[in-house]
């Protein structure tokens, strides 16, 4: 009895079932730490299907390499080509989408921070993955890119009026 193609199912279920397991833990602690960093429900659902499809691709892709429908070679040009023309036509989204994960990953910003950047200060009132949107004291909303808020001088004072309370605590508490 060959037992070749089970062997060769039983392996492909494990790698499938470990690549799942692998993308859902990532999933979870991407999906945790923007609601630590204050994200919105529709941006955390958004991350969550991108991690998803990214999934369903990954599998795909070695699918095919695996079952043999398509060559290593021809399969590593085709995605490099796609690669490129991707990266190119969306070079400044995946800086704003990069950005806006580094910010919310960081903790540099939270939802109604008082901040001011180039001259625009108000409260953030939205974070997302490409733009951050800041509600100016005379009402008005300033959508900023995310890649000129983690470039740019930005200014946050909620974290100052944070230290400084810190601070003070650990210098009275230091006090004989």
């Amino acid at each position: 009895m060959d037992n070749g193609p089970v062997i060769f199912i039983a392996e492909l279920a494990t790698v499938i079932a470990g690549s799942w397991l692998v993308s859902e833990l990532l999933i979870r602690l991407v999906t945790r730490g923007a609601k630590r960093a204050g994200a919105s429900a529709d941006l955390i659902r958004n991350v969550r299907e991108g991690l998803s499809i990214l999934w369903v691709v990954f599998v795909a892709a070695w699918l095919v390499i695996v079952l043999g429908l398509g060559s290593i070679f021809s399969f590593l040009t085709l995605s490099g080509i796609v690669g490129l023309a991707i990266s190119l036509a969306l070079q400044n989204t995946l800086s704003n989408i990069i950005s806006g994960i580094l910010i919310l990953s960081d903790g540099v910003l939270r939802l109604h921070d008082s901040v001011e950047y180039s001259g625009v200060k108000g409260r953030v009132v939205k974070i997302g993955l490409r733009a951050t949107w800041v509600k100016t004291d005379s009402g008005d909303i300033a959508i900023i890119s995310n890649n000129y808020l983690a470039n740019g001088p930005l200014v946050n004072f909620t974290p100052a009026n944070v230290l400084r309370g810190s601070c003070a605590y650990d210098f009275v508490r230091l006090l004989p």
